[in-house]
């Protein structure tokens, strides 16, 4: 098991470090720094540094981490690899094509069954070139991507969601093939989390927040059968028809059973007399098109950033955070299925745990929760175990 994050040290630059745990999360061996250039971290709480463990068939487990950084035309995305375990790692390497105008992250990595890594990411350069070529001489308003400067914003016309969105393509990339990263679809809502999973063979599936007619900002799925060289077009998870002038923030999570049902977890916001409301929910497909109806989980106030694993048992193990009466707390939740496959989920707060973005990972007896609490200026790393 691996852990990473991004810290400010006391000159102020950001670095990304990373710890490995061998006894299933009980103990991790000391924080070993993993970007090569101090302070280069660009990250943020929807987007922090991601990690992967690959064990391919005759290989000792090999960690990748990718994490986003400031470039001299918008941001990019590097990676760094260690093979003895987390000790060290590997000199930081730019994924390919990452360093092209305009911004990009909102990672997720992953590793197949062969020992591969996959990485997906948010990506603005079709937008920082049509703001680059609309822009008349040096006069250019911001744009979505940060690529602009400000000008007189009372004479901008208010830009229309949807046809933003046109230029925000989703990216998919084979770390380390000599393909080239590629455009997998446009009309991504910007600024959510992805979500990558692998299922037999050469399955990899991919879920994130779309913009569909009318801005409406619900959850996509794709899948590829051929191991990333092509993937399906995007369907729908569920039709919440949420409306927002903006991003959300808050993307989905995704995991596959041990009977190969992918399972998709996300935020989308309800009304419920007269007040709206932000909750979770749940959908599942066995053939990565079709979706069974949503099923809303049990939570109080207004749920954040879920975040989804199988057990060792074959449960679902969620975590993610609430918001109510001025505070925010972590909550876990199990998820176990009857004979007829359905699942019901459970809730439970960690003792009054206070914290924001969670992350979940299974072990051989539970599961492995981790938040972050404190202020910005004092903030830990909290854990715990769950049975």
């Amino acid at each position: 098991m691996a852990a990473v994050w991004s810290a400010a040290l006391p000159d102020g630059v950001t670095d990304i470090f990373a710890a490995v745990s061998r006894d299933g999360g009980r103990t991790f061996a000391a924080p070993v720094r993993v970007n090569q250039q101090r302070g280069e971290a660009r990250v943020n709480g929807e987007q922090p540094p991601r990690v992967a463990i690959a064990v391919g068939p005759s290989d000792r487990p090999r960690v990748s981490v990718i994490w986003t950084a400031k470039g001299a035309k918008g941001t990019l995305l590097l990676t760094a690899r260690s093979d003895d375990l987390g000790r060290t790692f590997s000199e930081s390497t730019l994924v390919t094509g990452t360093d092209a105008a305009g911004n990009r992250g909102w990672e997720a990595i992953g590793a197949d069954a062969s020992g591969r890594f996959h990485a997906v990411w948010l990506d603005h350069r079709r937008m920082a070139a049509a703001t680059a070529a609309s822009a008349p001489g040096a006069h250019k308003h911001k744009s979505g991507d940060g690529s602009g400067s400000s000008g007189d914003a009372a004479a901008i016309p208010k830009p229309d969601g949807v046809a933003m969105a046109q230029q925000s393509d989703l990216y998919f990339d084979t770390i380390g093939d000599a393909v080239s990263p590629r455009p997998i679809t446009p009309g991504v809502c910007y600024c959510c989390k992805i979500a990558i999973a692998f299922g037999a063979r050469d399955q990899i599936f991919l879920a994130w927040r779309h913009v569909y007619p009318g801005n409406f900002r619900d959850v996509a799925f794709s899948v590829s059968d051929d191991g990333g060289r092509a993937f399906s077009p995007p369907a729908r998870v569920s039709e919440d028809n949420w409306w927002l002038e903006g991003c959300p923030d808050d993307g989905p999570a995704m995991a596959v059973d041990a009977r190969r049902g992918v399972h998709i977890v996300w935020p989308a916001v309800v009304t419920e007399q007269g007040t709206p409301t932000k909750a979770l929910f749940h959908a599942m497909t066995a053939d990565g098109r079709v979706f069974t109806p949503r099923q809303r989980l049990s939570t109080e106030g207004q749920a954040n950033h879920p975040q989804l694993a199988v057990g060792a048992d074959g449960t679902l193990r969620l975590a993610w955070d609430e918001a109510g009466g001025g505070r925010r707390a972590i909550v876990q939740g199990r998820g176990l299925f009857d004979q007829a496959g359905r699942v019901s989920f459970s809730r439970a707060p960690l003792g009054g745990e206070s914290g924001v973005y969670p992350m979940v990972a299974a072990t051989p007896s539970g599961a492995l929760v981790a938040w972050t609490a404190g202020a910005p200026s004092e903030s830990v790393i909290k854990v715990a175990q769950i049975q």
